[in-house]
């Protein structure tokens, strides 16, 4: 495979009718909600793919929505293809019929003269084969821990293993600098590569970020990091000890107590 591209596939127990009904009709409810999974998190509300040529790959907000991209191709059953409007890319899914279901794989491509790839369907082709065993959204609670190992895949095996964490969509090879998702129920817990040593994060997920950053402010906690947009919206504070904690903008969907 060029070095320009790169591709994931996964096989699900379906037809290709269906799994192509279900990967771009039905992608709201299989797309995983979590605050790093869409670029404008803290006021997304659905994730949508117009159908047919021409059509629109949007991230969908209350009152408006952003063009992930514009789509080249579409054969139900077969293809789906799209140029995205985010980055230098095009994206092509295909459906092929294999023994017991169907084969999805999706390439992604950079169109000449591109600078950025992001290398996130791997991630994502596990999500949607998820979700066709357990057809339900799957929405990231309030609360989220993150924590750094020298190896994140050999502790997310660990930690499934002996304290029986389990990931939604299994534990993937990682590239340097991504992450390992575990959930305990719908509590996220991501594993990051470094060195542990006063890093280890809780992540909070508040209704009003600015009110809680004035309110953190009034009553004397450090401030590490303003509000910065990440994709989702966050900033960092310092506890009594020392404890970096991150506060981000909840979803709107996001479930709170």
């Amino acid at each position: 495979m060029s070095e320009r591209s790169a591709s994931a596939e996964v096989e699900v127990a379906v037809d290709p009718d269906r799994a192509f009904t279900a990967f771009a009709d039905e992608i709201d409810s299989w797309w995983v909600r979590g605050a790093i999974n869409f670029f404008d998190a803290a006021r997304a509300v659905e994730m949508r793919i117009e159908p047919g040529a021409g059509g629109r790959v949007l991230e969908v907000y209350e009152d408006d929505a952003l063009e992930l991209g514009r789509i080249t191709a579409w054969e139900p059953g077969a293809r789906l293809s799209y140029r995205s409007s985010v980055d230098d890319s095009e994206i092509d899914v295909r459906f092929e019929p294999v023994e017991g279901g169907t084969r999805v794989t999706v390439t992604q491509a950079l169109v000449p003269g591109g600078e950025k790839m992001f290398d996130f369907w791997p991630r994502v082709v596990r999500w949607f084969a998820s979700a066709q065993i357990e057809p339900r959204p799957k929405e990231i609670a309030p609360f989220s821990v993150v924590l750094y190992y020298e190896d994140p895949v050999a502790a997310a095996d660990w930690l499934q293993r002996v304290f029986q964490l389990r990931s939604w969509t299994g534990v993937l090879e990682t590239e340097p600098g991504a992450w390992v998702e575990l959930h305990h129920g719908d509590v996220a817990i991501l594993l990051f590569e470094g060195d542990r040593a006063g890093r280890d994060m809780p992540w909070v997920y508040v209704d009003d970020l600015e009110a809680h950053l004035a309110h953190a402010q009034a009553e004397g906690a450090t401030i590490v990091s303003p509000i910065q947009q990440h994709g989702f919206r966050a900033y960092e504070a310092e506890d009594l000890e020392g404890r970096r904690w991150t506060f981000a903008q909840a979803r709107p969907t996001m479930r709170r107590g």
